[in-house]
């Protein structure tokens, strides 16, 4: 574990959802399903010939969408066994994929441009989730290591369950549960412990009606009327914290700004992704009021979605240089 096989994708083709991504990411082009499906048979039933006489998949199915996971999950990254809960988020791999080579490039800007590897390089996933996402494509794609935090226990023994199958994951995934809900530092990093990064992935909505209004737009953004079910189910799952959270991911990310300047030599960089551009004035005046020595905006989009992520840190840049310099490339 931790060197990926070659890239299953064809071709860009222009409109493609791959577009935008970054460009070591293994999911620019078009999924080669015939390829995925030898790896992972369990995808075949889902895979079809589309009208543009392609094979494709259904992506409002979340059955399909949990296979097609499966099989890029064993194909591209070797991993052999990877199952969560039916009410669980599955997450899109291309788009989580290109947070993880996005903080690649980010530590690589203290390091003269190369990118860290191996297990010197320390992350902490803040929401790990059941799907253990995060911690797993960070590992196969750079060998870092993980520790993943979530408030969750049912998420967290469903992940732990994918890390009793998968061994090489085990060895450089810890997962920790946070007890007090409202922290998100506190009670999970350890006394003098020290990460290269954190991440987080935080809750969007705000409300649970937010949540349902927001599964709603998804649903008929691909090409289904929310007739077609009593209770239309997102593609891509999800419940509770997962979703949605007081104040939406304002709120959750002002939070993580104002903890982190509690702890600010204990992570190199603090990241965080932010979904609504509306809400980055209000974050960085947050930044600012925290003392942070440097923010920095980083843009992402996948197709038609844009996302970005906000990185801030503490430590000037003569320090992250020598803190790199103990770095494997």
């Amino acid at each position: 574990m931790g060197k990926r096989k070659p890239v299953v994708v064809k071709k860009a083709e222009p409109g493609s959802d791959s577009k935008g991504l970054h460009p070591r990411n293994p999911h620019r082009g078009r999924y080669d399903f015939g390829s995925l499906v030898r790896s992972c048979p369990e995808l075949g039933p889902f895979v079809a010939v589309n009208p543009y006489g392609d094979l494709s998949t259904d992506f409002a199915n979340p059955q399909a969408v949990r296979a097609l996971n499966k099989a890029l999950l064993k194909h591209v990254y070797g991993v052999e066994h990877w199952e969560i809960p039916a009410e669980f988020l599955c997450p899109p791999i291309p788009g989580r994929a290109d947070y993880i080579h996005h903080l690649a490039d980010l530590l690589g800007s203290c390091h003269g441009g190369a990118i860290p590897k191996g297990g010197s390089i320390r992350v902490l996933d803040i929401g790990v989730g059941a799907n253990c996402i995060y911690p797993i494509l960070g590992h196969c794609e750079y060998g870092w290591r993980f520790v993943g935090s979530d408030i969750d226990a049912r998420g967290l023994a469903a992940a732990k369950n994918i890390l009793h199958y998968n061994p090489g994951l085990a060895t450089a995934i810890e997962l920790r549960r946070q007890d007090t809900p409202e922290r998100i530092f506190s009670g999970v990093v350890k006394a003098d412990e020290v990460f290269e990064l954190s991440m987080c992935n935080p809750p969007f909505h705000a409300s649970l009606r937010e949540a349902r209004e927001g599964t709603l737009r998804k649903w008929r953004n691909l090409g289904r009327e929310a007739g077609e079910r009593k209770a239309p189910v997102l593609n891509f799952g999800g419940q509770g914290a997962e979703l949605w959270c007081s104040g939406g991911e304002a709120a959750f990310v002002r939070r993580m700004i104002e903890e982190s300047a509690g702890i600010p030599t204990r992570c190199l960089w603090f990241t965080s992704l932010v979904s609504k551009s509306a809400s980055l004035p209000g974050l960085r005046a947050a930044l600012k009021q925290a003392g942070a020595t440097e923010f920095r905006t980083i843009e992402m989009a996948q197709g038609q979605k844009k996302s970005r992520i906000l990185a801030w840190t503490f430590i000037g840049p003569e320090e992250r240089k020598s803190w790199a310099a103990g770095w494997e490339v």
